[in-house]
């Protein structure tokens, strides 16, 4: 009964427009000022909008998001939470602690750097973007004072210069999954390298936009997929990394440094014994490795958090290479509760993506 009372007040709302018309020709003040029509019809409108959402107690949908200017704010977000991942470690006392095991046996520690690299991220995102949802691998354990959260830049003249056309796309429809510093237990080791800071923005689930930045090199990488747009440093670094014919028993296969004797014992049974294993820290480091074509793929057989490897599928992706479960599948980024495991493994390789697959697709148990 209400929603057919409500349609029958919108219906009589607009029916002033109709008397517009009539309305103009009998007011007219002095005859020096008249009132146009189609002016009033618009103000009708309006009027009919607030007293609909008024009365029917929704809200305005979102507005859209400008891809451009996320991005822009996206790398600026790495920026500074890499800034205090450098300031903590270079201090005597990083604020070490532990999230307990993984499921590797391995110890999962969280420092300050974590902590304040976090804030930095996650809260200047959503200060400039607050219907926008952001994921990240860790939450405040008090009320953050906005005041004291760096009002991130709207402007990247990299950015500027390379991303020619915009995209708008309904904030609903987007997830972003930061990582406010990856390769910790790598961190605490002081094995600077491995560490980066990591923002992905994923639309409807796909990986669009990746961000992975290197505080204690100061350079940053991204790619946008689609349009396939790509920051400098992913230019050069990928120059030379070209499709060819590949041996994929002589395959350079990078693993994660917790488990690199169980991978390399099965990648060797997939590919062959003249395979070479490289472990290393920071699935972001990983992919990057793989980009530069000093490393033919990034193999991980265990679970894996989805905020540790986003960003490095988009830019694979705008590269036109490949990060998928071991079984080849996509990867679902859509930021809902729950959804942050990923089970299947990983693959990411920038050619013979499907050889690889057909090949390691047994690793995923």
């Amino acid at each position: 009964m209400s929603s057919i009372s409500d349609s029958n007040q919108t219906t009589d709302k607009f029916n002033i427009c109709r008397e517009g018309s009539k309305f103009t020709n009998m007011v007219n003040f002095g005859g020096a000022i008249r009132i146009n029509p189609m002016g009033l019809c618009v103000i009708c409108g309006i009027v009919v909008l607030i007293v609909f959402f008024g009365m029917s107690g929704t809200a305005p949908p979102p507005p859209s998001v400008s891809l451009k200017q996320l991005l822009t704010v996206a790398i600026a977000a790495a920026t500074e939470g890499g800034k205090e991942v450098v300031r903590i470690r270079e201090q005597a006392e990083i604020g070490e602690s532990s999230k307990g095991k993984t499921r590797e046996g391995a110890n999962d520690p969280k420092t300050d750097g974590d902590m304040l690299s976090h804030k930095a991220m996650y809260w200047g995102i959503k200060r400039l973007f607050p219907y926008v949802n952001v994921i990240s691998e860790e939450h405040d354990v008090k009320a953050v004072d906005m005041s004291t959260v760096k009002l991130l830049s709207l402007e990247n003249s990299e950015v500027n210069k390379i991303v020619t056309e915009d995209t708008l796309v309904p904030a609903e429809e987007i997830s972003v999954w930061i990582d406010p510093l990856d390769a910790t237990q790598e961190y605490t080791e002081n094995l600077r390298h491995f560490v980066t800071t990591m923002v992905c923005i994923a639309i409807n689930g796909a990986p669009v936009i990746g961000v992975i930045h290197k505080p204690f090199d100061k350079v940053t990488a991204w790619g946008w997929a689609g349009p396939d747009y790509k920051s400098r440093s992913v230019e050069e670094d990928s120059k030379g990394n070209i499709a060819a014919e590949v041996d994929l028993g002589k395959s350079r296969i990078i693993v994660s440094r917790s488990h690199a004797g169980k991978v390399n014992a099965t990648a060797q049974s997939a590919l062959g014994k003249d395979i070479k294993v490289t472990p290393a820290g920071g699935a972001g480091y990983k992919a990057w490795e793989v980009l530069k074509g000093t490393q033919d793929a990034y193999v991980h057989s265990t679970l894996i958090k989805k905020w540790d490897i986003c960003a490095g599928n988009a830019i694979l992706n705008s590269l036109g290479g490949d990060l998928t479960t071991l079984k080849g599948k996509s990867i679902d980024y859509s930021g809902v509760e729950g959804n942050e495991k990923n089970e299947g493994g990983v693959l990411a390789t920038m050619h013979h993506h499907k050889e690889y697959v057909d090949k390691l697709s047994s690793l995923d148990q």
